[in-house]
């Protein structure tokens, strides 16, 4: 039977490369597939990976109906055996109703990938409404890694370095980016709940130690 299945994880843990193996597997056996994604790092239209993979997408937007998108697709003639639907998670509640109509109505598979939680530990509403009606939640075991070496659990919000728990729920950037950009990193909740990052670690082991106490 064909599933809406919800690939879940912090950034950095591979999703876009599980979402471009899957394309790339099924597109080697014959079949088609139907890519939608939203503000990929890559620019608009695309699906990309930090190794440097990217294929074409479609730009998903605020009002798309994706359920009549790929009814219309299949209506001229188009052909799509399968629908990937990568940064799910900045997709809206509707447009994930419209993923589950389209497994229940058109019987094809949906392999939805996205992270669960902003930068603030709040669900996405795109990723509350995927693990509402999904088939299945998978959640990645390609584990990121704290600066702490532990397992990431959260994504933080850096400006210069240095996280902030305040904003917009969406502003497109990545965990690699100059330290006076707009940017993110993956943290255990123990230095989420912190607020430290690598860029504070690092200042605090090189501030001077504490000069001891004098006997006198």
């Amino acid at each position: 039977m064909p599933e809406l299945v919800f690939f879940s994880g912090t950034m950095d843990c591979g999703k876009s490369t599980l979402a471009l193996q899957i394309e790339h597997n099924r597109s080697a056996r014959g079949l088609a597939g139907m890519i939608f994604t939203r503000d990929d790092r890559a620019g608009e239209g695309k699906l990309s990976s930090r190794l440097g993979l990217v294929t074409d997408a479609v730009e998903v937007e605020d009002g798309t109906d994706l359920y009549a998108y790929l009814v219309d697709h299949l209506s001229r003639g188009g052909r799509a055996d399968y629908v990937i639907a990568d940064e799910a998670q900045f997709l809206a509640p509707e447009q994930i109703d419209q993923l589950a109509r389209v497994v229940d109505d058109l019987d094809l598979d949906v392999y939805a990938f996205g992270i669960t939680t902003d930068f603030r530990s709040k669900l996405f509403p795109g990723s509350q409404r995927l693990v509402e009606l999904a088939d299945r939640v998978e959640v990645l075991q390609v584990e990121a890694l704290c600066w702490c070496g532990a397992r990431a659990t959260h994504n933080a919000r850096t400006v210069g370095g240095v996280m902030v728990v305040e904003g917009a729920q969406v502003v497109v950037g990545d965990v690699t980016h100059s330290s006076d950009e707009i940017g993110y990193e993956v943290l255990c909740r123990r230095h989420h709940r912190r607020r430290m990052t690598a860029a504070s670690a690092r200042a605090a082991a090189l501030s001077p130690d504490v000069l001891p106490m004098s006997n006198a």
